[in-house]
């Protein structure tokens, strides 16, 4: 996998330099434009001078460098509020998720010698210096010991964890100056999130513990594998796991009506085992996060850096929701809603019933009698449309618990990836077995 190459710069000042640098590149460019626009007569409007393509490529690359927590913000932002942003900032957004560039070889080097020692090497029969994948706080390479055995490395991009709250801040006000985050997007509560997710998921013993955690539960399932964690090289910068084949999980599309659904299944009654019964949920619906294994039929799970315990009330208050939603019991649903505090003091019975009725379409499946095409529902689009609709009315959005927001990009993940490998579920017969398991 070839990947685009670029220092990540690791000490606050470094960071900071970055930012500093892009804000005195956009005042220029917004004084140049608008110098242009006032000598043909024209009124420009900040946000107008902002945007311009020019600006937008400039953020996005300088944001890309950073990695970390600059593009966690990015990439936070874009699944939180979708397509409530102007078009400009999704654009900046979308670089970010697919913009993540590898370490140069040296700099990768140093940081393995100064986890391991200068005879970093030693453990290993080899060890592959480019990267096969590289996210916003780390990348993955391939390595193997002397004993043959196949372990993917992941490494993690220096000054992260110290400049976390400080990266955020510098984002938050560049986009605040910029006038690019909506007014009705309660942006300090996001970001606020994104720093407590950021740092989980820059401890990797942290992950490690989760992932012995999950080994745990599916240890005699025949539905799921976990890779296993090298401890004695693994360190809270570098996670050594075991590499395990698989393929994309999307390339499942490829395969037999039978698979896919069975594919589609297994991923939703894990994500009903975690509401309800391991009360801990991998909130991070990318794919990447999920392979398919076809010499096994087993589905492979990775990355559990943002994992989320649920409380007892919350996964009750969910239960009692579906279940409402599964008999068309407004009522029932509008007290579980409350349980799990979607509505602040203030809301109006015409607030609540908006609210209860997204929650309402969003648990369609579970009112199915057959098994739920997802392939052929525009399911998704009208629960956006309807959100969408919702949240550009601030006298009618209520931001929801922090941990419900992360519930709900679970299993719209889900909902997506069924949608995109044309899988049919049997949505209520799974909840049921699990209503039944109390």
């Amino acid at each position: 996998m070839s990947k685009e190459v670029a220092k990540v710069p690791s000490s606050r000042f470094s960071r900071l330099s970055k930012m500093g640098g892009l804000a005195s590149r956009l005042a220029g460019n917004v004084l140049v434009e608008g110098a242009k626009q006032l000598s043909k007569g024209q009124s420009p409007k900040l946000q107008e001078l902002v945007l311009t393509p020019k600006n937008i490529s400039q953020v996005a690359e300088k944001l890309a460098q950073l990695r970390g927590a600059a593009m966690k913000v990015g990439q936070m932002i874009s699944m939180d509020t979708g397509d409530l942003l102007p078009a400009e900032l999704s654009e900046i957004m979308a670089r970010l998720r697919d913009d993540a560039k590898a370490m140069p070889h040296k700099q990768l080097v140093e940081i393995l010698k100064q986890q391991w020692g200068q005879d970093w090497l030693a453990p290993f029969a080899q060890f592959e210096l480019r990267p096969f994948a590289a996210a916003s706080i780390g990348q993955v390479h391939l390595a193997y010991l002397d004993s043959g055995e196949k372990l993917a490395v992941k490494i993690q991009y220096p000054g992260i964890k110290d400049s976390i709250d400080s990266d955020i801040d510098n984002v938050a006000t560049l986009l605040k100056v910029a006038q690019l985050v909506p007014d009705h997007i309660q942006f300090d509560k996001l970001l606020n999130e994104a720093k407590a997710q950021l740092h989980h998921e820059a401890d990797y013993q942290y992950e490690a513990n989760l992932l012995k955690q999950y080994q745990q539960w599916v240890a005699n399932d025949e539905r799921f594998i976990v890779p296993k964690v090298y401890d004695a090289l693994s360190t809270d910068s570098i996670l050594v796991m075991e590499f395990i084949e698989g393929e994309a999980i999307e390339n499942v599309a490829r395969l037999d009506q039978q698979t896919r659904d069975n594919v589609a299944t297994q991923l939703l009654a894990l994500f009903l085992d975690e509401l309800f019964e391991f009360k801990l949920v991998q909130s991070d619906p990318n794919f990447a996060n999920f392979m398919y294994q076809a010499s096994s039929d087993k589905i492979v799970l990775l990355d559990f850096g943002a994992t989320r315990s649920i409380s007892d009330t919350l996964s009750a208050g969910y239960r009692k929701l579906m279940q409402g939603a599964m008999t068309s019991d407004k009522a029932l649903m509008t007290q579980a809603a409350s349980e799990i505090g979607f509505f602040q003091k203030d809301i109006t019975p015409e607030q609540q019933q908006l609210i209860v009725d997204i929650f309402y379409q969003a648990c369609e499946p579970l009112r199915s009698e057959a098994e739920y095409d997802f392939a052929s529902s525009n399911l998704a689009k009208r629960i956006t449309d309807a959100a969408k609709s919702m949240s550009t009315k601030p006298d009618e959005w209520h931001t929801p618990p922090t941990d419900a927001i992360f519930v709900h990009r679970k299993l719209a993940g889900i909902y997506l990836l069924a949608s995109r490998i044309n899988a049919k579920v049997d949505v209520k017969k799974l909840f049921l077995s699990h209503q039944s398991c109390r």
